[in-house]
């Protein structure tokens, strides 16, 4: 089913390429190549992480490979860690970003983003032995996050708004240290996207983990990210994006990495990508 639905997005993407035979060099220079670098998170799970092989694997990883068909390349994921995914892409490091990336303003100013290709909500991670239940249950206690990312701007601003003496803040290089760090005490809470802690729950690497509640955050509406003077890449990414929704492939891998159901919209009230 995946190979038909890549096939079936392949076909109209390349009669789109064909239509901007003059297009970016950066186009140019992927297909010259036969390679599309992606950069990915491979501790975000079940956006990215390694399989039981310690292969790359997860949505984002499955974005990479279906945009890869599209333009009739080979995917290659780069392991990038949160707080090297602007800098790769400005470095030319890797060609596009698909690490689920929040779109904000700041960001934008150093790259360019498509429209959202995925959705977050997210919520508080502790661990069983902190008597958190909630978001307001984190004032006054040794809360962190990975240094940053949108969670940590939402986490910091509601720890100043506390200003709580007891409490303080940690930032951390990656989503991987800032759950191990939970995990062993050294904080009691942070915010991560709901599928991220259940997937990291589910994957039993860290048994005393779990969730405690919705955090009071707006939806994390995530792009695909390619340099500013990339424009026509842009414009590709954009209608890959759209193809791979309208095709029912953004459902369909929705419901393989995130869980069954109604996938959530990609957009909010009152605004148009």
């Amino acid at each position: 089913m995946k190979k038909l639905l890549a096939a079936a997005i392949a076909v109209p993407m390349a009669l789109c390429l064909a239509g901007t035979a003059t297009a970016d060099p950066s186009i140019d220079n992927i297909i010259a190549s036969g390679k599309l670098r992606c950069g990915v998170q491979l501790d975000y799970p079940p956006a990215g992480f390694r399989n039981e092989q310690n292969e790359p694997e997860g949505y984002d990883v499955a974005y990479c490979k279906d945009m890869a068909a599209a333009l009739g390349v080979e995917a290659e994921i780069v392991e990038t860690p949160s707080a090297e995914r602007i800098p790769a892409l400005q470095s030319n490091r890797i060609d596009v970003l698909i690490a689920s990336t929040s779109i904000t303003p700041a960001r934008a100013l150093s790259v360019a983003f498509s429209q959202p290709y995925v959705n977050y909500i997210n919520v508080v991670l502790t661990r069983d032995d902190t008597n958190i239940t909630s978001f307001d249950e984190m004032k006054g206690r040794a809360i962190g996050g990975v240094t940053g990312t949108t969670t940590e701007k939402d986490l910091k601003a509601a720890f100043g708004q506390w200003a709580d003496p007891a409490g303080s803040y940690t930032g951390y290089g990656s989503e991987a240290e800032s759950y191990l760090a939970l995990s062993q005490g050294k904080i009691d809470g942070l915010i991560v996207g709901n599928a991220a802690a259940a997937a990291l729950i589910q994957s039993g690497q860290f048994a005393n983990l779990k969730v405690a509640g919705d955090a009071p955050t707006p939806p994390d509406l995530a792009g695909i990210a390619v340099r500013k003077a990339d424009q026509d890449l842009l414009q590709f990414v954009r209608t890959f994006v759209w193809s791979q929704v309208t095709s029912g492939r953004y459902a369909e891998l929705y419901a393989i990495y995130f869980g069954a159901g109604e996938p959530p919209a990609l957009a909010t009230p009152l605004v148009e990508y």
